[in-house]
């Protein structure tokens, strides 16, 4: 089975750094998880899933510790 997208797809958005993936993509499933509005149209029930689609289609952006602070 193919996972879709890809690791290297996510990492071609955000600029090689799996680290970020990680942590952006997390973040993002824990919020999807406790009830945050799907950014994509998708069959998926996998929060992860979820998340990874929204990275890949341009929906959610990192955001640095001092930025999230801010807001």
């Amino acid at each position: 089975m193919m996972v879709k997208p890809t690791v290297s797809e996510l990492l071609e958005k955000i600029g090689d750094n799996r680290y970020s993936l990680i942590i952006m993509a997390s973040r993002r499933a824990r919020q999807i998880a406790a009830g945050a509005e799907k950014l994509v149209d998708t069959d998926s029930t996998s929060p992860v899933t979820i998340a990874a689609e929204e990275i890949a289609a341009g929906k959610v952006k990192a955001v640095s510790d001092e930025e999230e602070t801010k807001e």
